[in-house]
C-alpha cells in the first residue's frame, strides 16, 4: 500500500477556487445525487458543468500504462467509469487491452461510445460483479468516498477481491479542520470525508494493497471566499 498520484498528466486547476457555505447548496446536492444529465452536462453548481472528451485522459492513461507495466494482454477495470473516457484512452494506447467498467449512472452509460459501452456494466460500487483476481489494474477515481463508511469498506474489500494486487483509488481527506470545512463546501457527492490518518486505518482494516491519492482542499486549490461586505 502506498500513497501515489497515478493521475499525473491530468490538468491542474488554473486558479484558486473560492468557496463558502453557499457554494453548493442542498438543492445542488439533491440534483447531483441522481447522477443524470444535470449532474454531467448541466450547471457547474450541480456537477461537471459539461463532461466532454477533450483528450485530457490520453496522457493519464499513458502514464498509468507505464506506472503499472500494462500491455495488450493486460486487463483494466474502472469502477465509476462515468462516460468511459479513461477506458477509451487505454484502448487508444493499447488496442488489445481488455477493459471493463462499472457505473451507477444510466445517463453516463448512455453517453459512452458504443465500442466501449459493450464492456460496461451498470451496478453498485459495493458489489463488483466479476470473479476473484480478474484484473491486472483496478481504478476508482471518486467512488469510494462517495459511499457511506460501511459501503466504502465493502467497496475496498471488493477491489481487493477482484484485483491481482495493482489498484488506484482516490479518497476525500483533510488534515486541518479548516480543510475539512472547505472540502465540504465544495463536494457534491462526497459522503465519507476522513482525516488522512483515519483513511490509513480504514485501508489497513481491509488489508488494501494498492495505491491511493488523497483529494484535499489543497489539491483542489480551495480557499475561503472573502466576505465582500
Amino acid at each position: 500500500m502506498r500513497e501515489f498520484d497515478a493521475l499525473q498528466g491530468y490538468p491542474e486547476p488554473q486558479k484558486k477556487r473560492s468557496v463558502s457555505a453557499n457554494t453548493r447548496t442542498i438543492e445542488n446536492r439533491i440534483v447531483a445525487s441522481y447522477r443524470g444529465r444535470d449532474f454531467y452536462d448541466g450547471s457547474r453548481d450541480n456537477g461537471y458543468g459539461g463532461m466532454v472528451n477533450d483528450g485530457r485522459w490520453i496522457p493519464v492513461a499513458k502514464n498509468m500504462i507505464d506506472f503499472y507495466g500494462l500491455n495488450d494482454q493486460s486487463s483494466v477495470l474502472q469502477i465509476g467509469c462515468d462516460k468511459g473516457y479513461l477506458l477509451e484512452a487505454f484502448k487508444y494506447h493499447l488496442p488489445g487491452i481488455r477493459i471493463a467498467g462499472l457505473e451507477i449512472s444510466e445517463y453516463a452509460i448512455d453517453c459512452i461510445h458504443p465500442e466501449i459501452k459493450e464492456h460496461v456494466k451498470k451496478g453498485k460500487f459495493t458489489e463488483i460483479p466479476f470473479g476473484d483476481k480478474s484484473f491486472d489494474l483496478i481504478i476508482a477515481i471518486g467512488p469510494v468516498y462517495s459511499l457511506n463508511l460501511s459501503d466504502a469498506i465493502s467497496c475496498l474489500k471488493a477491489i481487493e477481491r477482484v484485483g491481482k494486487g495493482k489498484s488506484f483509488i482516490t479518497l476525500g481527506a483533510y488534515e486541518a479542520e479548516n480543510d475539512f470545512r472547505l472540502f465540504r463546501y465544495w463536494t457534491l457527492l462526497g459522503c465519507t470525508i476522513l482525516s488522512k490518518d483515519e483513511w490509513i486505518k480504514v485501508l489497513n482494516h481491509v488489508s488494501y494493497s494498492g495505491d491511493y491519492k488523497f483529494n484535499t482542499a489543497i489539491s483542489l486549490c480551495l480557499e475561503e471566499q472573502k466576505d465582500e461586505r
